[in-house]
C-alpha cells in the first residue's frame, strides 16, 4: 500500500482479496505512439519520490499513474477513456470546466476534475480523473466491462495538461498496480496487477521552458531561466531538461505562435547523460513577434518511441 487515500470519489468497504493480475488499458492509445506514462505512484512514505522502480517518475504524494497526450489538439479530437476491468460504476463526475489549474484556486475537494470510480468485486476499485466535461457515459450502478467507453480525456481539476490519471485503490487504500506488494527492492516486480503491464524507462524530462537567452543548467533547475511573457523584441528560446538520457536518444523542441509553427528543432545526445539540458531559438523578427499566446512542446524519443512529452506556454506582451 501507498498512502490512505484522502480525497477520492468514494471510499468502498469492498473485502481486500488476493493480488490477481486483471487490469487492462484505461485509454484508448497507444504508448510511445500516441501517449506515454508520465507519472507513477509515489512510493516513498516521505518527502522524497520514487516511483516503483526506484526512479524519478512520480510526485511526492502522487497516488496514480499518469497517461498523458501528446498535444491538446489530440484532447480536443478526443481521446476515449476505457474501463480497465469489469466492474459496477460507484459514482461519477461530470460537471468541472476544462481549463488549465491556475495555483491558489479552490477547487472544493474536486482536485481529480471529472471521474468515474468503478468497483471491480474482486477487493479493487480504479477512479479515472480529468476527463473531458461532458464526456461521461456512464451512471452509478450500471455494470460495465473491461474496455467499454467512459468518457474521454480532459483538463479538468488539478491539471495543466490532457492526461489521465488512474489510481487504484483497496477500500481506503492507494494501491500501486506496477507493484502492489511493494518488495520488488528497485527491480522488476514479480507481481503486477496489470495482464500486460506497460514498459518501463527510467528516462524522462524534468521540466521544459521558456526564455530570451540560451540558460545555463543551473537557473534552468532553479527556475530563474523560465519566463511567462516576453516583450516583441525578446528573443524566444525553448529548454528542455532531461534526465537518464542515453547516446543517440532525441529531443524534439517545437514552438507555435498565433501564427503557427514558429520554429521545429531536433537534438540528439552524443553519450549516455543522467542530466542533460538542450535549448534551441530564434531572434524576434525585426517587425517583432505577434502579441499573444504561445505553447512549446518538448518530446524525448529513443529509437522509434516517444518516452516523454513536456510543454510550457508564455505570452507576447
Amino acid at each position: 500500500m501507498i498512502r490512505t487515500a484522502a480525497a477520492m470519489i468514494i471510499a468502498s468497504a469492498t473485502q481486500v482479496v488476493a493480488d490477481v493480475s486483471f487490469l487492462g488499458m484505461p485509454i484508448d492509445c497507444v504508448l510511445g505512439e500516441t501517449c506515454v506514462i508520465e507519472d507513477y505512484p509515489d512510493v516513498d512514505p516521505t518527502d522524497a519520490v520514487s516511483d516503483y522502480r526506484c526512479g524519478l517518475k512520480s510526485r511526492d504524494g502522487h497516488s496514480g499513474t499518469d497517461f498523458a497526450l501528446l498535444s491538446f489538439d489530440q484532447m480536443d479530437k478526443g481521446v476515449r477513456v476505457i474501463a480497465a476491468a469489469d466492474g459496477r460504476v460507484q459514482a461519477i463526475r461530470n460537471t468541472r470546466p476544462d481549463q488549465p489549474y491556475v495555483a491558489g484556486t479552490d477547487l472544493n475537494g474536486e482536485e481529480c476534475g471529472n471521474a468515474v470510480r468503478i468497483d471491480h468485486g474482486n477487493g479493487y476499485q480504479s477512479v479515472y480523473c480529468h476527463m473531458k466535461l461532458g464526456s461521461v457515459r456512464v451512471t452509478p450502478g450500471q455494470r460495465v466491462v473491461r474496455g467499454q467507453l467512459l468518457g474521454e480525456v480532459g483538463l479538468s481539476g488539478l491539471t495543466n495538461y490532457p492526461h489521465l490519471h488512474l489510481t487504484i485503490t483497496q477500500g481506503a487504500e492507494v494501491v500501486d498496480p506496477f507493484a502492489p506488494d511493494q518488495d520488488n527492492a528497485c527491480s522488476t516486480p514479480l507481481q503486477t496487477l496489470w495482464l500486460e503491464t506497460p514498459k518501463y524507462t527510467d528516462a524522462g524530462l524534468f521540466t521544459v521552458g521558456v526564455s530570451d537567452a540560451v540558460p545555463e543548467l543551473s537557473t534552468v533547475i532553479s527556475g530563474a531561466a523560465r519566463r511567462t511573457s516576453l516583450s516583441p523584441q525578446d528573443a524566444m528560446v525553448l529548454y528542455a531538461h532531461a534526465f537518464h538520457g542515453i547516446t543517440y536518444d532525441q529531443i524534439d523542441l517545437t514552438m507555435f505562435g498565433p501564427d503557427g509553427v514558429v520554429f521545429e528543432h531536433t537534438a540528439r545526445l552524443d553519450v549516455d547523460q543522467a542530466q542533460a539540458m538542450r535549448a534551441y531559438g530564434r531572434r524576434a523578427p525585426v517587425t517583432g513577434w505577434p502579441k499573444g499566446k504561445y505553447r512549446g512542446y518538448a518530446r524525448m524519443i529513443r529509437g522509434d518511441v516517444i518516452i516523454a512529452v513536456r510543454h510550457v506556454d508564455v505570452t507576447v506582451e
